[in-house]
């Protein structure tokens, strides 16, 4: 598949033509926002939300345009909004004088881990756990829990389009944890 004949799929929302898409582009904006944030995590963040809001605006792209330019550009405003809510919520912390409560994240395994691991699941939870948290975290919610991704989105406070483009990238992620092995 060459990349117009994807976008044109995509706007006719073709999944196999999103997932070629964000497999051909996924390291190319992963690689520029790393440079620019210097933070694995948070490239890895702003680049999940630049392929879903991509993808969501996919209607959008002139082909006059090259569609990584497009896809850059888009990670480059998302990049400066985060910052300018960064410094926003700073501005607020500061004038904030309220006591505030932390949670702290349980990583001990639960009783559904210990399910799965006695029905001979144990391998593929110890790829799983390989990922990122919030890689574990949707997968979870999707395959263990069964969740829709109406709900995941909902539960994770997050745009649909977000959890389709991170599920997409555990699965990949998964895919090779399994294959070196």
């Amino acid at each position: 598949m060459e990349v117009k004949e994807a976008i044109q799929k995509a706007k006719n929302n073709d999944q196999k033509a999103f997932k070629y898409l964000l497999n051909t582009y996924w390291d190319q904006v992963y690689g520029f926002q790393l440079k620019r944030v210097e933070n694995e995590n948070d490239a890895e963040d702003i680049t999940i939300q630049t392929f879903s809001k991509a993808f969501d605006k996919i209607d959008t792209f002139n082909d006059n345009y090259t569609f990584s330019t497009w896809l850059i550009t888009i990670s480059k405003n998302i990049h400066i909004d985060i910052v300018r809510k960064e410094k926003h919520s700073i501005k607020q912390a500061l004038t904030r004088t309220d006591d505030e409560v932390y949670q702290v994240l349980d990583e001990s395994p639960s009783a559904e881990d210990k399910l799965i691991t006695e029905q001979n699941l144990a391998q593929l939870l110890k790829d799983i756990k390989k990922l990122k948290l919030h890689y574990q975290e949707v997968i979870n919610l999707r395959y263990f829990q069964e969740l829709s991704y109406k709900d995941i989105s909902e539960h994770l406070n997050e745009p649909i389009n977000n959890v389709k483009v991170k599920l997409l990238r555990a699965k990949k992620l998964l895919a090779e944890i399994i294959q070196k092995q």
